[in-house]
């Protein structure tokens, strides 16, 4: 009998949280239109990958055959483009100041005499440094034109090979072949995209469950919890509210792992059901962590203010744009109240390099910590709102 009165008051709870939220606009975008509608802007955006036909300007102070199949072989490569040709340095620095361009590429007038001579030469790459991108494209070419035309002057002037492929072995001594690991097309979605969907899990359930709160104060004077016979047990409050965001957001995270990574052609090797099983700690912890923090939502909209302003630097803090091993210790202590550190860390692994739960260890059980701890944590506030409840009245 006590069992089935607590099944009742769990479903009790679940069935207001549900029609609660469904009659509120401004949560239903939080918890359903932005988790729907964000991964697919995001990965639409970085549908490319990588970036192509960089322009930069060129000032040839050389004139030479060799000067212009170096620049011939720059344009000719995907990454750039050689958007106008300057007479001189001040006329190239105007087009980057209106980024026209965002590199120039100088070549010195004593280009070709100092390689006749068998003297070492030089070449200026002067880059836009406003996005990393640009200046990755034009220094990885004007780089590989520049060894590439390395092994041609070596073998033609001061290695001569009597042979084909002793002309082969001349160029290269040692053969290297590049293979790129997890992230063969080295694009910018497959590296991005996929923890800022698990990051998108967990600030939309902060915004949802914390306006929530704050929609629930004002409706009832202060307190997070209505007056009636269901909501006198933390616990009972707690499961209810949980079994409502965690059914929902299920279901979000399987649409994420399937028709967003799918659609866009982003990394997948891990197992259906490995996903399936590391989601369930993180959306665990992520609820109970948002009940924990509406304790400082007071009106709805100071939950926008707390959390929004925090995804930037849970993606920082996460390790993934920038190494966690160069981190400072505190920092990373930090990183690991949110359960987005664990949870991103984790499913970049999962979808990205194939990891089972044994390799996903440390993120795993770091997440199922975070339930436990947050659920507590979420526990004693209801448990709180109660007493205070029931002294008002």
């Amino acid at each position: 009998m006590k069992v089935m009165k607590t099944i009742l008051n769990i479903i009790r709870i679940w069935h207001h949280e549900l029609t609660t939220v469904m009659r509120d606009k401004g949560i239903l975008i939080f918890i359903v239109f932005v988790p729907l509608a964000y991964p697919l802007l995001y990965s639409y955006v970085y549908t490319n990958e990588v970036v192509r036909e960089v322009p930069a300007a060129v000032v040839d102070e050389s004139n030479s055959a060799l000067s212009r199949e170096f620049l011939r072989k720059v344009d000719a490569s995907p990454d750039v483009r050689i958007h106008a040709r300057c007479t001189d340095m001040a006329e190239a620095q105007e087009l980057l100041k209106r980024q026209e361009v965002y590199g120039i590429i100088r070549i010195p007038a004593s280009f070709t005499r100092d390689l006749w001579q068998g003297e070492q030469t030089h070449i200026g790459l002067y880059c836009d440094m406003c996005s990393m991108l640009y200046y990755k494209n034009l220094l990885l070419t004007t780089t590989n034109v520049s060894l590439e035309m390395n092994k041609d002057i070596k073998v033609e002037r001061y290695l001569p090979a009597t042979t084909d492929r002793q002309e082969e072995i001349t160029r290269m001594p040692i053969e290297y072949r590049q293979t790129a690991l997890y992230n063969p097309q080295s694009g910018f979605a497959a590296f991005l995209i996929p923890p800022v969907l698990m990051l998108i899990i967990q600030q939309t359930l902060f915004l949802g469950i914390g306006m929530s709160a704050g929609d629930s104060r004002e409706k009832y004077r202060g307190s997070v919890i209505p007056f009636h016979k269901a909501y006198k047990n933390a616990m009972h409050i707690v499961a209810g509210k949980a079994m409502f965001y965690f059914l929902l957001y299920l279901l979000m995270g399987i649409y994420m792992f399937t028709f967003v990574t799918r659609t866009f052609g982003l990394p997948q090797l891990g197992h259906y059901g490995t996903f399936l099983a590391f989601l369930v700690p993180y959306l665990l912890s992520c609820i109970f962590l948002a009940m924990t923090l509406s304790a400082l939502v007071w009106r709805r909209e100071d939950c926008i203010m707390l959390f929004v302003f925090l995804s930037v630097p849970l993606l920082f803090l996460s390790g993934i744009s920038w190494p966690g091993a160069a981190m400072p210790t505190f920092w990373k202590y930090v990183s690991w109240l949110f359960p987005s550190t664990f949870g991103m860390n984790g499913y970049v692994r999962i979808t990205g390099m194939g990891a089972s739960l044994g390799d996903v260890a440390f993120e795993y059980g770091g997440l199922w910590m975070q339930a436990i701890v947050y659920c507590l944590t979420a526990c004693l506030f209801y448990r709180k709102q109660i007493r205070k409840l029931l002294a008002n009245h």
